[in-house]
Formats: structure tokens, sequence, C-alpha cells
């Protein structure tokens, strides 16, 4: 079970965390009412592929978005693409909307947009392997965990990339 796998690699990670469970939602803003959280404090987990069965997973705040111009200056590369919802399970092991950096089946390399760390009592959500489940924990300790790469690779909702 997902679920299983991301709680009990959460915890293996000895990061202070919070499970919450509400079930579907259709909204990321529904989420984040649920959750006791700004929307700009949940996590999306977005995999990217930069080619056959080489991946990575960025972390983007709720309110913004990948920006894929600065996304492959900052990797070198001139195309990248997501995934189908199939490849995305493939290379992670969870289905969209549930993936999370903890537990994947294959441990990625994670980039973490800028936004989400200089503040070192920051609480974020991310999503923890099913539909509905999410873990709160701080997000600088995550991301030291993860051993993510930061860089600023988002641009607010809704603005064109350019």
């Amino acid at each position: 079970m997902s679920e299983q796998r991301a709680l009990e690699a959460v915890a293996a990670s000895g990061l202070a965390h919070e499970v919450t469970r509400h079930g579907r939602v259709g909204s990321l803003e529904e989420a984040a009412a649920l959750r006791g959280v700004r929307p700009r404090d949940i996590v999306k987990t977005m995999v990217v592929r930069r080619g056959e069965d080489d991946h990575l997973l960025v972390l983007v705040p709720g309110d913004r978005q990948i920006s894929w111009p600065k996304l492959r200056a900052l990797l070198g590369v001139s195309r990248l693409s997501m995934p189908d919802a199939e490849g995305a399970r493939a290379a992670t092991g969870y289905e969209r909307g549930t993936i999370t950096p903890f537990g994947s089946t294959t441990a990625w390399p994670v980039v973490a947009d800028a936004t989400l760390a200089g503040d070192p009592d920051r609480v974020v959500s991310m999503g923890a392997g099913a539909h509905g489940v999410a873990v709160s924990v701080n997000a600088e300790a995550a991301l030291i965990h993860l051993r993510a790469q930061v860089a600023d690779v988002t641009e607010p909702v809704g603005r064109t990339p350019g």
C-alpha cells in the first residue's frame, strides 16, 4: 500500500511530522483548508522527465508552478517533460495527486523551489502516498533530509512562462 510506504519512510527519516487524513478534495484550496495551512504551504511533488528512465522530483509551493525556462537552465538541458499518469506511477510507485519524495520506489534527485527555504519555522504539508493523506513537516528539515537542490525554479500560478 502506497500510504504505508510513504508514512514508514517519513517515520524512518526521523523528521517530526503530523499525519492528516481528510479524503479526496476538489482543489488545492480545499486541501489547504482541511489541513489548516495556507495554499502556499502545500507542497506539490512534480515528476519531471529528463530522458529515458531519468527523472527528478520538483517540490513546488501550492501557489506556484514550474517555470520551465528556469528549470531547464538550472539543469543545463534544452528539453524536459512531464510523464503521463502511468509514467509518473512507474517512476515513483505513487498515483498522481499522491506523489511524495518519501518512499518513492526510486530515490530520484529532488529540486525544491527557493521559496520553500529560508524560514526555520515554516511547516509545509506534502502528499503521503494516498488521496487525502498528507504529512506536515518542517520545510527546512525536510529539504535537508531529502538532500534537495534549492533553486528559483517556479513562478506564481497563472503567469505565462517567459
